[in-house]
């Protein structure tokens, strides 16, 4: 058994950029508790699973993270966030393995929770609750946590709740918790609450934070960034804020995703496509294109106006990204409703398609519709959208070969026979949109640079959605 001084919990984190945020909030807090932080479960005493229960794949990952953590022996077991805030004490109960299952209000004070656990006391699981009458659990009253402050910050940055869990150039960014709209096939309201931007202020806060932490690339999250501003008074306050974001000191690129198709105004269009420093991407979720599947999903939109919308970004830049979300076999669709949808991305020449195929979600409006498509019809559409997907983003591709992009370099690997260097252009955000490897033959030698180094590269290969690209030019080097 640990000492208290060196209590050791390992924190596991899956789902999305927000639940990474959400972790490193937790680290911070835990560390200012006196506990060591790692996400290396090795020697630990306490294992911390911040899990995922946006599908049903992630919920499943999620419990097997949570049973091989509980099989390597030793250290306590914990579950919190969306699955474990979602299903709570029923969760508890086909899971013995796990000590406690803690919910959001369990993390202003997650440190003693796991004081608690570890000295054996058993914790009431979460009581789930509609979050939708509450609010989320960010933003939440922040106290200095002088344990993860770097060096001697202005005392403006000293309250910022948060450690970072990984040393690399690029890290999300919260902008706002939670989720006004009630579209049909989603339960994520229902558990992460209603919508409430942080300020402004403390965002650019903690964006300062991150810069004087060797961040390079912010990737802004949350559950609707085309809602940011709106309970603060002004829907146009992300449009101001990019700029500002822009110039925060070694910041040298700001990503926006999570925008609502419905709610892109021209002006918000226009800020992300020209603001020097924000990247020229759209990150678009719209789920289908035919008209009559989207009002049963209690969205809006169509494929003309989709594509108009496209259009409206590629007047600004020819070459900005773009990349969304489909799901299919949803309630109701039809063949001649899967066709509008082919044509739909046949046209849109997207840099990216995340392929969805519907499953009824506890509690959602969609689990209850009528005229359900069969799964075996399903599945055949899902392959089919899938390979299409697949084929259309690999030609949208290879339409880069021949340009130059800005590659923000994200590892470089020196071995006996030469050194590899990944990256992503502007339209390649991190994880999901595939990346650029960086090739000698250009101006500058890909040997020579370092993780968070910006540069212009000229694209001479397409494999899939992934780039091959010679740098041409340093633009933004890392400090060294």
């Amino acid at each position: 058994m640990s000492t208290n001084a060196d209590r050791r919990v390992a924190l596991l984190t899956l789902g999305c950029a927000r639940n990474e945020v959400d972790s490193e909030e937790l680290a911070a807090r835990l560390a200012d508790g006196g506990w060591q932080v790692t996400t290396d479960g090795t020697d630990a005493d306490v294992v911390l699973v911040n899990t995922c229960g946006f599908v049903a794949k992630a919920k499943q990952d999620s419990i097997d993270t949570l049973l091989a953590a509980a099989d390597t022996g030793g250290a306590k077991v914990v579950a919190t966030g969306c699955l474990a805030e979602r299903y709570g004490e029923e969760l508890a109960g086909e899971l013995p393995e796990a000590h406690a299952v803690l919910g959001f209000d369990h993390y202003p004070d997650m440190a003693a929770r796991l004081d608690a656990v570890l000295a054996g006391e058993t914790i009431p699981s979460h009581a789930p609750r509609d979050r939708r009458t509450l609010l989320p659990i960010t933003p939440v009253a922040r106290r200095t946590a002088p344990v993860v402050t770097p060096g001697h910050l202005p005392a403006h940055l000293r309250g910022v709740m948060r450690q970072r869990l990984d040393s690399g150039p690029v890290a999300p960014l919260k902008l706002a918790s939670g989720c006004d709209r009630r579209c049909a096939f989603c339960a994520i309201p229902s558990f992460r609450g209603a919508f409430v931007s942080r300020t402004p202020d403390e965002v650019l806060a903690e964006a300062e934070w991150l810069g004087a932490n060797g961040v390079r690339e912010l990737v802004l999250v949350s559950e609707n960034s085309t809602s940011y501003g709106k309970d603060l008074g002004d829907p146009r306050l992300l449009e101001k804020l990019l700029p500002q974001l822009a110039a925060v000191s070694g910041i040298v690129r700001v990503r926006v995703s999570y925008l609502q198709p419905a709610e892109t105004r021209p002006g918000l269009i226009e800020a992300i496509a020209t603001t020097p420093g924000v990247a020229p991407y759209f990150d678009l979720s719209f789920q289908h294109s035919s008209e009559p599947v989207l009002r049963r999903m209690r969205r809006f939109g169509s494929t003309e106006r989709f594509l108009d919308l496209l259009r409206s970004v590629r007047r600004l830049d020819p070459d900005a990204g773009a990349r969304s979300n489909v799901i299919v076999g949803f309630p109701g669709e039809t063949r001649e409703d899967i066709d509008e949808l082919a044509r739909f991305l046949t046209e849109a020449r997207l840099d990216a398609v995340g392929v969805f195929d519907y499953s009824d979600e506890d509690g959602t409006e969609a689990a209850g519709l009528p005229d359900k498509v069969p799964a075996d019809t399903i599945k055949k559409r899902y392959d089919w959208m899938s390979a299409l997907a697949e084929e259309l983003c690999a030609q949208r591709a290879g339409d880069r070969v021949g340009t130059v992009v800005e590659v923000l370099v994200d590892t470089v690997d020196h071995h006996a026979d030469g050194t590899e260097v990944e990256g992503r252009g502007a339209h390649q955000a991190p994880e999901v949109d595939g990346s650029t490897t960086l090739v000698p033959g250009g101006a500058v030698d890909p040997a020579t640079l370092r993780p968070g180094d910006l540069v212009r590269a000229k694209v001479t290969e397409s494999i899939g959605v992934d780039l091959i690209a010679t740098p041409i030019e340093l633009i933004g080097p890392a400090a060294r």
